[in-house]
């Protein structure tokens, strides 16, 4: 998100797919070989991001607009699970997980414009969370991914438990996670935390290791 305005992924050029490849290498040199690593590319940059995954050899991705279409402040989003997963397969790339948003940042009332502007669903407006989350289902996803309205703001523990009761896929926190709130996510099947972890909470600043630690810490005493 560092390089605002980014664009949609028709529009990148080569550097978005080679700096990525490089950050994502040296990500997967330090880090413990038990520990999983992924890479997200916005945006709606799924099959770079799969490309990027395969060739760092990274556990999963996180996908924009799998199933339905939606409409960002970057522009028109199409639905992509049938070429994103045919292209997976292409490159022998299936061993690489595809975690895929639902309505990401799903209230267009409500945003938060100076964190992250949020995504309009009125075309799927009809189409509620659970028929979104059965038709990623369908399409093969591995897991699918719950955010709140806009950048940092928590997710409905509801709508969590409405997914995990009506899909058998794993269901993942994608934002709004604090050591405050983490206790209403436990039966998520994994969490995503970003701005929580940066100075003041701002997803542009720095990580801020104590609150890492802190974080760490007690969700192992929760546990």
């Amino acid at each position: 998100m560092h390089d605002v305005p980014y664009i949609q992924a028709k529009h990148f050029q080569p550097e978005t797919v080679a700096v990525m490849s490089r950050v994502c290498t040296q990500i997967k040199h330090i880090l413990p070989s038990n520990i999983s690593c992924g890479v997200q590319v916005l945006a709606c940059g799924n099959k770079e991001a799969l490309a990027i995954a395969k060739a760092c050899d990274l556990d999963f991705i996180r996908v924009e607009g799998f199933v339905f279409s939606h409409i960002a402040d970057e522009g028109f989003t199409d639905a992509n699970a049938g070429t994103l997963l045919r292209y997976r397969k292409q490159i022998d790339a299936e061993n690489v997980l595809v975690f895929t948003d639902l309505k990401k940042k799903h209230s267009n009332s409500h945003c938060d414009f100076n964190r992250n502007i949020c995504s309009s669903h009125s075309i799927t407006a009809d189409v509620s969370l659970v028929e979104t989350a059965k038709a990623a289902e369908f399409f093969l996803s591995d897991g699918v991914i719950l955010t709140g309205s806009s950048t940092g703001v928590a997710a409905d523990p509801l709508e969590l438990k409405s997914l995990k009761d009506n899909t058998n896929m794993p269901v993942l926190i994608g934002s709004g996670i604090t050591l405050n709130n983490f206790k209403n996510y436990k039966d998520a099947s994994a969490v995503i935390i970003g701005s929580y972890f940066k100075k003041a909470g701002l997803w542009s600043n720095d990580i801020d290791e104590n609150i890492v630690i802190e974080f760490i810490n007690k969700v192992k005493e929760f546990r």
